[in-house]
């Protein structure tokens, strides 16, 4: 495969060969002027937070490796060349045997052991109020169990990357310093802890806000409220919805300033109806209607359904919202996330001999289009219809 563009880390027209899944040549054209219309050679996109998508749920009882194989490839259309399933809240017996089903996926298949890179478990252990529980089953709604976590590794073997939790619940502390020692990180969410109780879970070992601003009460006190102390706290990240109707963009500006961009990281957090046409479908027992700007909700009202966009979507919507460069703001999907949650990987400028981890898209302060990307031996070239 050959692709060329304004290599994104450099500022200059670059030519990459790959073979065998392998970068195996790059030309620098430093005499070729850039052109505000040529593509941008870039890393692939590292979604954070992926519950499902076009159908496919990550929860669900239907869950198959086949069906992970299909989200796969429908992410990488729009640059999310890696990825950590989200397993939300649920039984004891569906989240093992979904982290089982997702361990075997990745065993057996070479394409899916190389897009997953790892596996986050959002719930149980969050806060039961409505509001702050969000969309999550209260039936479901538990303390934190050291034994339960012990579990769940032993049937991700080993893949279980980060875990969700309120730390106001009873035994969070303690969990969050063992979950530490088992190398798996803790974010906060779905909650509404005191600054008391989230100053503890930072210094048990808590380093990240899973998609702060959301997964709370809707109305809170003006300036004692959990969002602005983590928001203030320098020991977390923040995971961010950056799709324009989870946080607004005055606040996503506010977050860029307050919190810096290096300890921000987007995600989409999208749902298993994103990418499906306009119109309502039952989403377990409830309605959900897809709008014709994408953004699910329930039907009748403003309330939001969950996430409906990926990250091609929100990283041109939080470079316009809080005005840093396209490379700062691709940063916050590829560096940050990597670091963040120890993931292993590439970073920065390509390097000839690595394994091949690009994207080529051209720039858009709407959504991203994507022409191709290259992901070891997986290699295909896209039609720019295919994102508009």
């Amino acid at each position: 495969m050959i692709v060329s563009g304004c290599n994104l880390y450099t500022g200059i027209y670059t030519v990459i060969h790959t073979s065998g899944g392998i970068i195996s040549r790059m030309e620098e054209i430093k005499d070729r002027p850039v052109q505000e219309t040529d593509p941008i050679l870039s890393r692939g996109f590292v979604d954070a937070q992926v519950n499902g998508y076009k159908g496919v749920d990550y929860s669900g009882q239907d869950l198959t490796e086949k069906k992970i194989l299909t989200l796969i490839d429908a992410l990488a259309k729009s640059g999310t060349l890696r990825h950590i399933p989200t397993i939300i809240t649920n039984s004891q017996e569906r989240i093992e045997e979904n982290l089982t089903i997702i361990r075997e996926a990745v065993e057996h298949n070479p394409r899916i052991r190389q897009a997953i890179a790892g596996i986050h478990v959002e719930g149980p252990y969050i806060s039961a109020d409505d509001g702050p529980r969000g969309a999550h089953d209260p039936l479901f709604v538990r303390d934190p169990d050291i034994g339960e976590l012990s579990r769940w590794q032993e049937a991700a073997g080993g893949l279980l990357k980060l875990v969700t939790i309120a730390p106001e619940r009873a035994g969070s502390i303690a969990f969050i310093q063992e979950a530490r020692k088992m190398g798996i990180a803790v974010a906060l969410g779905h909650c509404n802890p005191t600054k008391e109780q989230i100053e503890a879970a930072v210094d048990a070992g808590a380093t990240i806000s899973t998609h702060l601003g959301n997964g709370s009460h809707a109305l809170l006190p003006r300036l004692k409220n959990p969002i602005w102390e983590q928001l203030a706290n320098d020991g977390l990240y923040a995971g961010v919805i950056s799709d324009g109707f989870h946080i607004p963009p005055s606040v996503l500006k506010v977050y860029s300033r307050a919190k810096g961009l290096d300890k921000i990281i987007l995600v989409s957090d999208v749902a298993l109806l994103g990418g499906y046409e306009p119109g309502i479908y039952n989403w377990g027992n409830i309605e959900v209607e897809v709008f014709s700007d994408g953004h699910l909700g329930l039907p009748g009202s403003p309330y939001l359904a969950g996430a409906g966009h990926l990250l091609d979507w929100d990283i041109p919507l939080f470079r316009k919202a809080s005005g840093v460069s396209l490379l700062e703001s691709v940063k916050l999907a590829t560096t940050n996330p990597v670091v963040a949650l120890r993931l292993g990987g590439h970073k920065g400028n390509f390097q000839v001999g690595e394994k091949a981890d690009l994207i080529v898209f051209q720039d858009d302060e709407v959504r991203l289009k994507i022409h191709s990307y290259c992901h070891g031996l997986v290699e295909e070239a896209l039609f720019k219809e295919e994102n508009q």
